[in-house]
Parts: structure tokens; C-alpha cells; sequence
């Protein structure tokens, strides 16, 4: 199931609280993870565990962060963005660029950052 929250919402911190401050999920992405107001998070649930197991979060049509145990998750909720919005440019961790492809973003390599690339919805 897919859950559209904000850090507002009752049961926000009960799926994504995990992720904040995570070494695991700074290690694997190459970014951290903040709580920001502003923000709206697509969630990826576990029907069977009732536990996050991916996120994107998106600020203005940008997408911030973005963490997945698996690729099939993000794909889904990748697809479920570009349905919502045209996503504008966005710095994002280059380890799903894949997944991103085969969203058929628009990517564009970025020299002064390692492990980001920047992706784009159609324009």
C-alpha cells in the first residue's frame, strides 16, 4: 500500500521514524534524511509487516529523498509521483538511477557530485 503523509500526520513517525538518523540508510544513499515541514512523503508500506520499506519525499514538485529495500517498491511509487505531478529537476542518489531509467526519467550526470545525478519528469 502506498501512503501519502506529511510530518503531521498521527501515524507519520510510527512508519518513518526508523529512517531519521539511520547510519544504515545515510551509508546506502549518501544522504540524510530530514523531517521537514514542508515535505510530502510517498510511503511504501508492507502489506504483511505494516512497515515502511521505501519512501520519496517531495518538496514544490522536487523530489529530496528517496529510500528503497527493494527496487520493486520504488518503481511503484515512482510511477504513482509521475501520475500526481510533472517532477522537476531533482539532486537525488545515484545507486536507483536504474529504476529511475526505467521510469523513464530524464537524467543528467552531474560533475561536481559523486553520488547524485539529477532526474526530471517529461517537460
Amino acid at each position: 500500500m502506498i501512503l501519502k503523509m506529511t510530518n503531521k500526520d498521527e501515524n507519520f513517525y510510527l512508519y518513518m521514524g526508523k529512517f531519521f538518523g539511520s547510519r544504515i540508510v545515510q551509508a546506502e544513499t549518501k544522504d540524510r534524511i530530514y523531517d521537514d515541514n514542508n515535505k510530502l512523503w510517498y510511503i511504501y508500506v508492507d502489506d504483511q509487516t505494516d512497515k515502511a520499506t521505501a519512501f520519496v519525499s517531495v518538496t514544490n514538485n522536487t523530489i529530496k529523498n528517496i529510500y528503497s529495500i527493494h527496487s520493486t517498491y520504488l518503481k511503484e511509487l515512482l510511477e504513482v509521483i509521475k501520475n500526481d505531478f510533472v517532477v522537476l529537476p531533482s539532486i537525488v542518489s545515484n545507486i536507483y538511477e536504474k529504476i529511475y531509467i526505467s521510469c523513464q526519467f530524464f537524467i543528467t550526470k552531474l560533475d561536481n557530485y559523486k553520488h547524485f545525478i539529477m532526474i526530471r519528469g517529461e517537460k
